[in-house]
């Protein structure tokens, strides 16, 4: 049974044994440590080996003992240490328990002492800030009412502000009263520097008028910014610098109309008083640049949010007063105003002289511009509602009014006095002069300086104003021309006449042909010399843009008389071939639809006979063989000669064309067409090089 029950267990080992890796590390390592003390490989030795490592192992042990003994004994010495330490530190606690219970007391005391210390030092900072922001110092109340005015005065009255403006908040809580009282006090402080503040403001503008050109301290710009608070105070610092500056701005005004600059240059302005443009130039533009300079003074002392260098103090009050800057706008025009009200009197007397003086048309209309436009340039910076700019802009009416009176005066004396009509027909002298004239005048329009803002003014009326007498002028001399002719050639006509044709029974009727002959010519020659005197007035102006207008009407004027010129030639042609009552007689015919008139050649004067004399005179004035067409010589223009000879050859040909249409018409029961009509219309257009 011994047996059977061991053999599982050696055979467990025996397969261990079997299954042990021979080359693994470990195995290798233990060998070679047991061949250091395992060398004979006996039966005795294999029995006594596990003793053999067991004795191996004590010695190892027994030497390791023997190598730590000093490290032991060092361990016990540590540990006896320590336990000192410990009974040590057990006494000490034992003396601070002792301590704490004796030292409590002061402890709890300690505490609440540094506890009333912090709350003494909140209410100490709470009074230091409440005296900040709601008290004066003695040196800033000194500073407002005795110190010279300064640096120190405006800081304390900022700080005046700012406390005023913390009273406001205060007054929100329960602290209503202290806030009143504090407001109260403030006020009285506040107002009373603000009147010593005027009275030296006051005292300073008043020095600014002893200077040309004064110059503005900062501390004067700071004074003047803070009087802003004060609208009453500052309206009157605005009216004494308004009448320093009026005073001296006069005195300035007449010294360089009468006297000059220093030393005589530049000369005085009325040194050119006998040349208009210049004096009122010269005045005007003394007084734009007076403008400029006083306008600059006036900005630095009220206006100073223009000034960039302000200070920390001037920029405070710019600054509360921000939302209330456009209300100092009027004072600053009223302070410009005021200041160059005194400049009105002189200059405006002296521009009236001037136009009192008659002065030329061009020098008239020159001055008008010129003060028109400084009307325009003053009125933009200074306003259109000051004394300066009525004045200017009542001047220029005036001027305006003058160069139109002198105007309508040369008008009327070329109407009063028209010139005699020329033997040539040709424009008189005064409708040369008059085109000259204007053309210098719109010379000058076109050079007149016109601000970018302003529209130029309507040249239009001046056209009118200077032509339109000169047309007028025209038309009566072409008029009394029509009646000096048919008076002067009838009285020929009936010389030439003679006694014996005045006993006869034709007397009258040759009489009243030749007198009509006449009337006729001299209305054509009428006609000719005022398309004459329109077409150079026409030409003159035709490239000039400002008398588009005005040239339309010429030219219409011109074509309307051209037609009249041609119709009267035309009628004339007609009348001496005997053919416009027959054409007449056509048209009366063509026209009459209710009426059924009868054939053409059983009228009397539409008899073949008649027509063919007519006829026979009309081919011989076209051919030339019984004169020659008008060419309108006289017409000094050469394009409206040919156009009025092409317009009469045209006319002529079209009535022709309605005749040879009537006669070869086999209603109108001609015998012999052909022989009366000999051209065709078209050979007589060839003819008439039409």
């Amino acid at each position: 049974m011994a047996v059977t029950a061991l053999a599982p267990g050696l055979s467990r080992k025996l397969k261990k044994v079997l299954e042990t890796r021979t080359d693994s590390p470990d195995l290798l390592s233990s060998l070679a440590t047991l061949s250091t003390f395992y060398a004979d490989n006996t039966p005795q030795a294999r029995r006594n080996l596990k003793s053999s490592i067991e004795q191996r192992a004590l010695a190892i042990n027994h030497h390791f003992l023997d190598a730590s003994l000093a490290a032991q004994q060092a361990l016990d010495t540590v540990e006896e240490e320590v336990n000192a330490l410990a009974e040590c530190c057990d006494q000490i606690a034992k003396a601070l328990s002792g301590c704490s219970e004796s030292t409590g007391d002061i402890i709890s005391t300690t505490e609440r002492l540094k506890q009333e210390l912090e709350l003494t030092t909140q209410r100490q900072e709470i009074v230091s800030c409440f005296l900040r922001d709601y008290q004066l110092s003695n040196d800033e109340i000194n500073a407002l009412r005795e110190e010279e005015l300064g640096e120190n005065f405006f800081k304390a009255l900022v700080h005046v502000q700012e406390i005023h403006a913390n009273c406001k908040i205060l007054l929100r809580t329960h602290h209503q009263r202290a806030g009143l009282e504090l407001m109260d006090m403030m006020s009285v402080y506040q107002e009373g520097a603000y009147e010593r503040l005027c009275r030296w403001v006051q005292a300073e503008c008043k020095k600014l008028g002893d200077t040309d050109n004064p110059e503005v301290s900062d501390l004067l710009k700071t004074a003047i910014c803070c009087l802003k608070e004060r609208p009453v105070l500052f309206k009157y610092c605005a009216e004494e610098i308004a009448n320093m500056r009026h005073h001296a701005l006069f005195r300035r005004f007449i010294s360089a109309l009468t006297r000059g600059g220093p030393g005589g240059l530049p000369r005085p302005i009325e040194v050119h008083a006998h040349d208009p443009l210049r004096y009122v130039g010269d005045m005007l533009g003394w007084l734009h640049q007076a403008l400029a300079s006083e306008r600059e003074l006036v900005l630095v002392l009220l206006d100073t949010d223009a000034n960039s260098d302000a200070d920390s103090i001037v920029h405070h009050f710019s600054k509360s007063s921000e939302s209330d800057h456009t209300k100092f706008e009027p004072e600053i025009t009223f302070v410009l105003d005021r200041i160059f009200e005194g400049a009105c009197r002189p200059f405006k007397i002296r521009v009236e002289q001037v136009l009192q003086s008659q002065p030329s048309l061009i020098i008239s209309y020159k001055l008008s511009n010129t003060l028109e436009f400084y009307s325009h340039t003053i009125s933009d910076l200074l306003g259109r509602e000051t004394a300066l700019c009525n004045t200017l802009w009542l001047l220029k009416d005036a001027a305006q009014q003058t160069f139109f009176n002198i105007l309508k005066g040369r008008g009327e004396k070329l109407l009063r006095y028209p010139p005699l009509v020329a033997v040539d027909l040709s424009p008189p002298p005064a409708v040369r002069e008059g085109v000259s004239l204007l053309l210098d005048l719109i010379d000058t329009d076109n050079s007149m300086m016109v601000p970018a803002s302003v529209k130029k003014p309507d040249f239009d009326p001046v056209i009118t104003a200077l032509l339109d007498p000169i047309v007028q002028m025209c038309e009566q001399a072409a008029e009394a021309l029509k009646s000096k002719g048919v008076l002067s050639k009838r009285s020929r006509t009936s010389s030439d006449l003679g006694s014996s044709s005045r006993d006869s029974l034709t007397f009258d009727a040759m009489l009243s042909k030749k007198t009509s002959t006449l009337t006729q010519g001299a209305e054509m020659s009428s006609t000719i010399y005022l398309i004459n005197c329109l077409s150079a007035i026409q030409q003159a102006l035709v490239d000039q843009g400002v008398a588009a207008n005005y040239v339309d009407k010429i030219t219409s004027d011109i074509d309307t008389n051209v037609s009249i010129l041609v119709q009267m030639e035309v009628d004339a042609i007609l009348t001496r071939c005997g053919l416009l009552s027959k054409i007449s007689y056509i048209q009366n015919s063509t026209s009459e639809v209710d009426s059924e008139p009868g054939p053409l050649a059983q009228a009397p004067e539409m008899s073949p006979l008649v027509l063919s004399e007519s006829l026979r005179t009309f081919f011989g004035l076209v051919t030339g063989t019984e004169g020659l067409l008008p060419e309108f010589e006289q017409l000094q223009l050469p394009r409206l000669r040919s156009d009025a000879s092409i317009r009469v050859a045209r006319a002529l040909a079209d009535g022709y064309e309605l005749l040879y249409k009537a006669v070869v018409d086999p209603k109108n029961k001609y015998p012999d067409p052909r022989s009366l009509v000999r051209h065709s219309p078209d050979q007589i257009k060839t003819i008439l090089e039409i």
